[in-house]
């Protein structure tokens, strides 16, 4: 259970496989989180996480907050908000 939270400890995502250490899970944590600001950007979604509570913020337009436990959330998620696919690797996006 997360002292902070009070949410059960979230299951870890595909995306932090190797990483044992918590330091090592944040240093990767903030990557994804950077690399997802710069693919939201152009569609007008950004992201924050703060490392203290297990789960991403998902920004949207008009300001509200949506919270997702992983990648998978978030992509379904934004594709709800956005009413069209969204498609990460989409080289424009890196932008």
């Amino acid at each position: 259970m997360c002292s902070a939270c009070g949410n059960p400890a979230a299951l870890g995502h595909w995306t932090e496989a190797g990483a044992q250490k918590g330091g090592i899970r944040l240093r990767a944590m903030f990557n994804r989180v950077s690399i997802l600001k710069r693919v939201l950007k152009p569609y007008g979604f950004s992201v924050y996480a703060d490392g203290v509570i297990p789960q991403i913020q998902l920004i949207c337009p008009g300001g509200a907050r949506v919270m997702v436990n992983n990648l998978t959330e978030l992509w379904a998620e934004v594709e709800r908000l956005q009413g069209f696919p969204i498609d990460p690797l989409e080289t424009q996006s890196m932008a």
